[in-house]
């Protein structure tokens, strides 16, 4: 007699698993945790196979009857239900692979180690937000320039030209990636030069040499945390990037060696970087040992025991200072860049120290010591000139 909902809702579990017959072969079976799964029981070239249709009530009863129906149908034509199975299922997977959004997915998957995890998290958001919903189904073998196009075109109308130009180079790298795999033979990226409207780019804020004196000045007046204020100094002697500097750990630093040492996973192209210590950073940081010494960062968040400090602190105690508009944390590297490539220094040493990307991966592989007895005198130059400005700055009239 055929099950009805009933009945199935009905059947309680037992010490064993047992079974209630359907019809055509099709039965529920019931295990002792309650689990009740779909099942066909049917014979192919004289032998007994037994094949899943899901389970209950995920899969209702009149769904789990269909798919009989369809198995029984192949059946009829000589083909193993499983094996049709199977290979639609393959079909499936193989057509997933084959659209934009699969093979991007694989993309990066393949490029995610190299990055870290703030700039992979930001890589698959911008995917997910702007190109999966309107590109992301569609077969990449048959793509072109003008579909590629109408979807930037949504970003580049609401204003933001930059985010516009940054997912059309993804775009491009997904589309090679695609090519080196053998799923599309040509990228229709290079295609769009000159569609979308150039970003003005615009330099961020930050200190000119003669600015100096004024702000170390407030500097030294600065009344709020003194972490904060430690943080800043450090950050101007060093010029690393505000992440680099928020998320330091004391095991990295080895004050010994007047060296600091960022690991990979730290740094945004995935290789390790020395930051040699001037004569004042290490002052600096000596004094910062009294405060976080015996904690694992450098700069401990106050209001979470293990993470390390806000993006904002440092930028807001900057608004304190009077500096808003006039510069960032960032707006450090700036300063430093320019009065050192000013003073002569050569500008490989200065881009090395600023940790700017090499592009070729053979010297990318030597790169976190390449330089390095010269940017040691670079940085000791550096923490001297700083010093200097600021005994002048605070030097009574």
């Amino acid at each position: 007699m055929p099950l009805t909902d009933v009945k199935i809702r009905n059947a309680k579990p037992k010490a064993k698993p047992y079974k209630l017959a359907d019809g055509d072969g099709m039965f529920l079976l019931v295990h002792p945790n309650g689990s009740k799964y779909w099942r066909l029981k049917y014979r192919i070239a004289g032998r007994e196979r037994i094949m899943a249709l899901g389970v209950y009530p995920g899969v209702s009863i009149i769904e789990a009857r269909e798919k009989r129906d369809e198995a029984r149908k192949a059946l009829r034509t000589g083909n193993d239900p499983a094996e049709v199975k199977k290979e639609t299922k393959r079909v499936g997977k193989l057509k997933d692979e084959h659209t934009f959004e699969g093979i991007a997915r694989e993309w990066y998957q393949q490029n995610a180690h190299r990055w870290t995890s703030r700039y992979s998290e930001t890589m698959l958001h911008r995917l997910e937000k702007y190109v999966f919903p309107t590109l992301g189904n569609r077969p990449v073998h048959s793509m072109n320039a003008p579909e590629v196009l109408s979807t930037l075109r949504v970003v580049e109308k609401s204003g933001a030209l930059d985010l516009a130009k940054r997912l059309m180079q993804v775009c491009g790298q997904v589309f090679m990636y695609a090519i080196a795999t053998g799923r599309a033979e040509r990228n229709p990226v290079p295609d769009l030069r000159g569609a979308l409207k150039t970003p003005v780019i615009t330099h961020r804020a930050y200190l000119k040499a003669a600015d100096l004196p004024e702000f170390l000045q407030r500097l030294a007046a600065y009344d709020g945390h003194i972490q904060t204020k430690l943080a800043l100094r450090l950050l101007m002697l060093t010029f690393v990037r505000t992440t680099e500097l928020r998320g330091a750990e004391w095991s990295e630093v080895d004050l010994d060696k007047a060296e600091w040492r960022i690991p990979a996973a730290r740094m945004k192209m995935r290789e390790e970087h020395i930051v040699p210590l001037s004569k004042p950073a290490v002052e600096v940081l000596r004094e910062l040992q009294k405060h976080s010494g015996n904690r694992g960062y450098l700069f401990p968040n106050h209001h979470k025991p293990n993470a390390f400090m806000s993006e904002n602190t440092m930028l807001y105690a900057l608004y304190r200072m009077g500096y808003h508009s006039r510069t960032t944390g960032h707006g450090f590297r700036s300063t430093a860049s320019t009065i050192l490539n000013e003073n002569g220094f050569t500008p490989d040493v200065i881009e090395r120290q600023l940790a700017h990307c090499e592009r070729n991966p053979v010297r990318a592989a030597y790169n976190h010591a390449q330089y390095l007895p010269e940017r040691r005198k670079m940085m000791q130059w550096w923490g001297d000139y700083i010093e200097k400005v600021a005994g002048q700055a605070l030097a009574p009239d």
